[in-house]
């Protein structure tokens, strides 16, 4: 099944080779179906931290059901139509719903530096502060020193 990339924040988080092998299990209920879906995606997108491309593998079990002749809405599903399930719609929605709320390459990642880009975990090779204030927060720093 293919999955479409997944834009949050203006990144894109894609699924690796656009295509995931997926397990879709199927029950009859009485007057409908209750459908799983199961599948494990590779998904490739930016760190939140320090930009890097991270691979983070999601797990996903989903369940719905679809009865329409019981009248309630919350029992038909936006994915079935007929005898047709939009695979593809319902592993992109979960998916979304899945993905890290911080997408980090490690938890260990301090990030980058806002003045000059460098990793901040990264060995500092000179004797000068490579990472000077930012000079719009001076008023606020006058605050704070005792007079």
């Amino acid at each position: 099944m293919t999955v479409d990339p997944l834009s949050f924040g203006g990144e894109t988080y894609a699924v690796a080779d656009g295509s995931v092998p997926a397990r879709l299990d199927l029950s009859r209920a009485t007057h409908g179906h209750v459908l799983r879906l199961r599948f494990t995606a590779l998904v490739d997108g930016p760190c939140m931290r320090c930009l890097e491309t991270v691979d983070a593998s999601i797990e996903i079990e989903a369940r719905e059901v679809d009865d329409p002749m019981s009248g309630d809405e919350e029992l038909k599903s936006p994915y079935v139509t007929g005898d047709l399930v939009d695979l593809s719609a319902w592993a992109h929605d979960e998916l979304a719903l899945e993905i890290p709320i911080r997408f980090l390459c490690n938890p260990g990642d301090d990030g980058r530096c806002p003045s000059c880009g460098r990793e901040v975990d990264e060995e500092v090779t000179t004797s000068e502060d490579p990472h000077p204030p930012d000079p719009r927060w001076a008023k606020l720093r006058e605050l704070n020193t005792p007079e």
